[in-house]
């Protein structure tokens, strides 16, 4: 077909020509081209994926779910509680329409479906964000000028943003800074034969259970096989409404099953398998994706560190810098927004607990800090920091030391 040709040649442009397709643009206009298991896979599709939609869910909610921090530095260069607008824009409402959580949350499905998640920073007359409005990507195009890129969105109208005007959330960039891969894209091939395999199971237990079979007689001609076929079809189609175990067929008929039943066809390994595939694509560790086939209690331990240190890490960093980035400018370095990643321990008290004793008992955090971070009111005196004295050297073991630093041998003060 001649425009799609066109269009084909046109996704190779270099980057300063006037239009830049995204390596899921043919996702986003429903042309997206078939895998090697036989079946198309789009976002929609792959999101019918129970462990892609998992995947998804789980670290976009995750993300979301942390407390995004506001802060800024003095002038002796301490960091403080940031105030103002910014920090109900980030922690409670993106606009008058989303919540912070729900904002944060779809621009990483964004980008870990499509591999692009965007924003409209909607700014005052003074240059301050008041608003966050999020981005359509299949609206979007994305060009560069010169050395300036910029957002083509539309939405009944073309509308052009600059680059410090948009939040734009990769999954991965291409070496011209501008197109994108996206996981569902890059990993095609992968959620195609989990698709495929669910159909096929599907397709297997709505024909009763029955593998695929031949059906052999002595028929006189095309037009008796063929009435035979669709007696049989009838037959089977009845017995699985009623339930039934048995079928009744005329003399000299017989069926001879032919390639592979669910089973041999190893089904279930396969789904098995597909759900590694996907945990591989987002790296994420199976359990999170809900099996435990090969989960033990040590090593389901060490994959929940795993996701925090080699998952979760990646994106939040993403996310703070390019929220400081566009929030803040490139040369400002006395406001700051952050995410708390302790907040992922915020289910787990005995270990949340036992982490702010060792840290007040040391001398590194204050009482009241740890009060504020759990949303306790502050406690009198609860802002000096405080060191455990029970550790004396060995040959003083058993002894009190008086006002003075002197000890007696008895274990009690001098007089």
């Amino acid at each position: 077909m001649a425009w799609l040709d066109f269009l084909r040649r046109s996704e190779t442009r270099t980057v300063t020509g006037p239009k830049v397709y995204s390596e899921d643009f043919w996702s986003a206009i429903g042309l997206d081209v078939g895998t090697a298991a036989g079946v198309t896979v789009t976002i929609e599709t792959a999101l019918r994926v129970p462990a892609v939609s998992c995947a998804v869910n789980f670290i976009a909610e995750t993300v979301a779910s942390l407390p995004l921090d506001y802060y800024r530095r003095d002038r002796s260069g301490n960091r403080v509680d940031g105030t103002g607008p910014l920090l109900a824009l980030v922690k409670d409402a993106a606009n008058d329409e989303l919540t912070s959580f729900e904002w944060r949350k779809g621009l990483l499905l964004g980008k870990l479906t499509g591999g692009r998640g965007l924003c409209y920073i909607e700014r005052n007359e003074r240059g301050q964000a008041v608003s966050f409005w999020p981005m359509d990507p299949a609206k979007t195009t994305v060009k560069r000028d010169g050395f300036s890129r910029l957002y083509e969105y539309r939405d009944g109208r073309v509308q052009t943003y600059r680059a410090d005007e948009v939040i734009d959330l990769t999954f991965m960039l291409k070496s011209d800074g501008v197109c994108h891969r996206g996981p569902i894209t890059m990993g095609r091939d992968a959620i195609g034969l989990a698709i495929a395999a669910t159909e096929y199971g599907a397709k297997f237990f709505n024909g009763g259970g029955v593998p695929p079979f031949a059906l052999t007689g002595n028929f006189q001609s095309g037009k008796a096989m063929q009435a035979a076929a669709d007696d049989l079809a009838r037959a089977v189609k009845k017995a699985k409404g009623e339930n039934r175990l048995a079928l009744a067929l005329p003399a000299g008929i017989e069926l001879k099953p032919f390639g592979a039943n669910p089973e041999d066809s190893q089904l279930v390994e396969i789904k098995r398998f597909c759900i590694e595939e996907v945990a591989r694509i987002y790296s994420i560790p199976p359990t999170f994706l809900q099996d435990l086939t090969h989960g033990t209690y040590s090593n389901t331990e060490q994959q929940d560190l795993h996701f925090v240190k080699h998952t979760l890490l990646h994106h939040v960093r993403q996310f703070e810098q390019e929220l400081n980035l566009k929030l803040f400018g490139r040369s400002n370095r006395n406001h700051y927004l952050e995410f708390n990643v302790d907040g992922i321990m915020r289910g787990d008290f005995k270990t949340r607990m036992e982490g702010w004793a060792q840290g007040v008992q040391n001398g590194i955090i204050q009482p009241n800090e740890v009060r504020r971070a759990e949303n306790w009111p502050d406690a009198a005196g609860g802002d000096r920091l405080f060191m455990q004295g029970a550790t004396v050297p060995i040959d003083q073991a058993g002894t009190k030391s008086n006002a003075n630093g002197a000890t007696d041998g008895t274990g009690g003060n001098q007089a």
